[in-house]
């Protein structure tokens, strides 16, 4: 048996508009080549769970960078972080592209990286990844979950997200997985339909999974929304989902 080992550190990375921010990186020892995975964070913050996130994909053979859309916010607890960066009205989606586009060009720069990368996020971060996927060349896969905020109202747009990322959906540029909880209220189960309907009308590629008994946040183990038996499913058509798009000869 080979042993299993890795290496996981903070980095600094250049995002939006070359400005070094912070980011984790996990990956497996040894020289490669491994597939990449950007996890984009959610509202919650650059927290715990997706520092165990970035690790878990490390130990499936992944070199996973998650980086900090806070990080201009200033140091200090994840969730007081998020507390201020929500107070000013959130990050912008502008930013929040080219901070991922950093990420993710500095994880393809690597030496014992495939060439294939792709984007994981959930909560916002779902909404993030849609988004990015659809204002870059740069990726081969898409794994949003539970993305709230894909779909908006007029009423709902504003100065940081002035367009909704529905409305994007013709230019998206690789496979996307969609994980939904049925009982979740942001997106609601009509959302995920209209989002579900303007990919198969744009004709992309795409797959989703929708689960009774779970709402929003059904992965978070360390918060009451946990389920067991959909978060295992989930993780499960994740990890085949990005087995099949980034491995060599995908």
């Amino acid at each position: 048996m080979a042993y299993e080992g890795m290496i996981a550190e903070t980095i600094a990375v250049s995002g939006d508009g070359y400005e070094p921010i912070s980011a984790y990186l996990a990956r497996p020892l040894g020289p490669g080549p491994f597939p990449g995975v950007v996890l984009i964070h959610h509202m919650p913050g650059w927290d715990e769970w997706y520092r165990e996130a970035t690790r878990k994909f490390a130990h499936h053979g992944y070199a996973a960078l998650s980086h900090n859309l806070y990080h201009r916010a200033g140091e200090g607890k994840s969730d007081d972080v998020a507390a201020k960066v929500r107070a000013e009205g959130g990050v912008s989606d502008a930013q929040v592209i080219g901070d991922t586009e950093g990420a993710v060009t500095w994880l393809k720069a690597q030496p014992w990286l495939n060439g294939r990368s792709g984007v994981f996020g959930t909560c916002s971060g779902g909404r993030h990844a849609f988004l990015y996927a659809c204002h870059t060349k740069n990726i081969d896969a898409c794994c949003e979950l539970w993305g709230g905020r894909v779909v908006m109202s007029k009423e709902e747009l504003t100065a940081k997200q002035p367009v909704a990322p529905i409305d994007f959906t013709k230019d998206l540029s690789c496979p996307l997985l969609g994980l939904f909880g049925n009982e979740d209220r942001a997106p609601t189960p009509e959302q995920v339909d209209q989002h579900e309907a303007e990919l198969k009308r744009c004709g992309k590629d795409y797959e989703f999974h929708r689960y009774d008994g779970a709402g929003h946040g059904f992965f978070y183990y360390d918060r009451p929304m946990y389920r067991l038996e959909q978060a295992l499913d989930g993780w499960e058509k994740v990890f085949s989902f990005l087995h099949r798009h980034l491995h060599a000869g995908a």
